[in-house]
C-alpha cells in the first residue's frame, strides 16, 4: 500500500502510520479497539483489505469453468469443492455457455459478494491471445488466484497444469508400438495454450518414435471443437488422409471419432484405433473402452486449492506452474495397425 494511503488511513482512525501499517501486516501490539478502528477506516475510504483481514464470515471462493458438459469438468469441480469444504469455504460454481455470462461479469459478481479468492479451469487464460491484463488487475487488488489448465505470461500468481507434451508422447508411443505410422491429431481451436502444447508435444513425438518431419505432419493435424461433432469432423477428414489412428484432445472428441469411423464403414480398434484425453467419468464403459491419457484430476485439484489457500492466509506460494505427469490408460479402442493401412 502507497505511504499515501497510508496516510489517509491514519488520518481517518486517529492513530500512526506506523499503527496502520502494524495492522495491514497482521501484527501483535495492537490493542482490538485500534485494530478495528483501522479497519473501518479501510472500508470508509473504499480501499480493498489484505485477504487475510476481510471478514472471516464470508468465506467463499469462486470457481469458473467453461461448461459441465464435458464430464472431466464436473469431476474438477467434485473435487476442488471438496477440498474447499473441507478448508471451511463454500465455493462459488460459475460455469460459461456460448453466449452466457462472460468470465468477467462472472469475476465481477464475485467480487462484489467479497470472495476470499478464485479458482480459474481452462478460462481465458487458456487462450493464448487473451490480454493478461484481467488477471493483473485481479493480484494487483490483492486477491489471491490460481489457474488451471492454461498459461498467461505476465500474471503474478500460481499455474497448475497437465503435462500436454508428455500426453502426445505417451499416446503416440503406445500406437507406434501397435505399428501405425499414420497417426492423426484432432483438436480444438489453434489459439489455446494446452493445444498449441499438443501440438508441440506430438511433433516431436512422430519424429522421436516414428522419425516423421514436421511438413509430413500438417495434413495429419486436424483443428475443430472440443466436443462430439467436432471429433466426428476431425475423424472424417483424417481417415479420408488415410490415418490408421487418431489422438483427440477430449474423451468426447474421442466418442465423436469412434462414431464417424463406423459410420464410414470402419471397425474400431480393428480398421482405426482412437485414443481420448482425460479418462473422464464413464470412459471405461463405452463401446469399445477407450484408451485415454488420465489427467491427475485429484492431484491437480488439491494443489490449486492448497496454493489458493496459502495465498489466502498469507502465505503467497511460489508464482509458477505446477506440472502434473500423465498417465496412459490401454483399454480396447487400440489395436493393432490393419495391414492395408
Amino acid at each position: 500500500m502507497r505511504s499515501a494511503r497510508l496516510a489517509d488511513i491514519a488520518a481517518q482512525a486517529d492513530v500512526s502510520e506506523a499503527t496502520v501499517s502494524r495492522v495491514l501486516n497482521d501484527r501483535p501490539g495492537v490493542a482490538d479497539a485500534t485494530r478495528r478502528a483501522v479497519l473501518t477506516a479501510i472500508d470508509v475510504l473504499g480501499y480493498d483489505r489484505p485477504a487475510r483481514l476481510r471478514p472471516k464470515s464470508a468465506l467463499l471462493v469462486g470457481l469458473v469453468m467453461p461448461e459441465l458438459v464435458n464430464p472431466i469438468f464436473p469431476a474438477f469441480a467434485q473435487v476442488i469443492e471438496t477440498a474447499l469444504a473441507a478448508a471451511g469455504f463454500t465455493p462459488v460454481l460459475c460455469t460459461q455457455t456460448p453466449g452466457g455470462v462472460h468470465e468477467d461479469d462472472y469475476v465481477q459478481m464475485l467480487i462484489d459478494r467479497g470472495v476470499s479468492g478464485i479458482i480459474f479451469l481452462s478460462g481465458q487464460h487458456a487462450d493464448a491471445t487473451s490480454d493478461p491484463a484481467r488477471y493483473q488487475a485481479l493480484r494487483e487488488r490483492g486477491l489471491p488466484i490460481v489457474l488451471v489448465n492454461g498459461w498467461l505470461q505476465g500474471i503474478d500468481a500460481p499455474f497448475v497444469s497437465n503435462d500436454d507434451v508428455a500426453s502426445m508422447d505417451l499416446a503416440v508411443s503406445h500406437l507406434a508400438q501397435l505399428g501405425h505410422t499414420e497417426i492423426g491429431l484432432a483438436l480444438g481451436p489453434e489459439r489455446y495454450t494446452p493445444v498449441i502444447r499438443k501440438v508441440q508435444g506430438f511433433t516431436a513425438a512422430m519424429h522421436q518414435h516414428l522419425g516423421v518431419e514436421q511438413a509430413h505432419l500438417e495434413r495429419l493435424i486436424t483443428h475443430t471443437v472440443f466436443s462430439l461433432e467436432g471429433g466426428a469432423a476431425a475423424a472424417g477428414r483424417l481417415i479420408t488422409r488415410g490415418a490408421t489412428a487418431v489422438i483427440c484432445g477430449s474423451d468426447l472428441m474421442a466418442l465423436g471419432a469412434i462414431r464417424q469411423a463406423r459410420a464410414m464403414g470402419r471397425s474400431v480398434p480393428a480398421d482405426f484405433s482412437v485414443v481420448g484425453y482425460d479418462d473422464s467419468t464413464m470412459m471405461a464403459f463405452t463401446d469399445p473402452p477407450l484408451t485415454t491419457i488420465r489427467q491427475s484430476v485429484e492431484a491437480m485439484g488439491d494443489a490449486a486449492v492448497r496454493a489458493l489457500l496459502d495465498d489466502i492466509a498469507g502465505e503467497g506460494p511460489p508464482r509458477a506452474e505446477y506440472v502434473f505427469r500423465p498417465e496412459l490408460v490401454v483399454r480396447g479402442s487400440t489395436g493393432a495397425a490393419p495391414p492395408h493401412g
